[in-house]
């Protein structure tokens, strides 16, 4: 590379639950530098799935932690160009990257779903996402299958 690489941004911890995963989630929940109202769907969010995981007795934070643990991917494929043709090179996912993909991909998948307000759709993805169910659940097992069906050029790693 001709540049050094850039440094390290360091997040601070969100104010209610004093977590730094929680900023990282509302920075890309945001649009358009709105942060406020991005604290506000998430925080609104948590209460929602409080409400609905009532009967489990576990914390919404612990409830959004193992959905995000469930959509994170292991593997996804790269594309690599040997001999003019292009190959799909199976690659493990760093794990800065994981936690990029997870938060993306639920972020993703909410805005997709029906709903009256984001808070209401981000709730339902984060209680299918935990009942290993759901847009971001199915877009995990694609690129695991993606993978696994490419895993014969797995020796053309990077």
């Amino acid at each position: 590379m001709r540049k050094a690489k850039p440094k390290k941004r360091i997040l601070l911890p969100d104010p209610k639950y004093g977590d730094v995963m929680v900023t990282r989630f509302v920075n890309d929940l945001m649009y358009e530098g709105k942060k406020s109202i991005a604290y506000t769907i998430f925080y609104d969010t948590m209460n929602l799935v409080e409400e609905k995981m009532k009967e489990s007795g576990k914390t919404p934070m612990e409830v959004w932690k193992k959905a995000l643990e469930n959509i994170t991917p292991a593997v996804e494929v790269k594309s690599r160009r040997i001999g003019g043709a292009n190959f799909q090179v199976p690659t493990e996912v760093r794990p800065e990257r994981k936690v990029s993909l997870s938060v993306k991909n639920m972020i993703k998948y909410a805005r997709l779903r029906a709903g009256k307000s984001m808070a209401e759709k981000l709730s339902a993805e984060i209680v299918a996402a935990y009942n290993n169910e759901g847009g971001a659940i199915k877009r995990k097992e694609d690129m695991h299958k993606m993978a696994e069906a490419n895993k014969a050029f797995a020796f053309f790693k990077f």
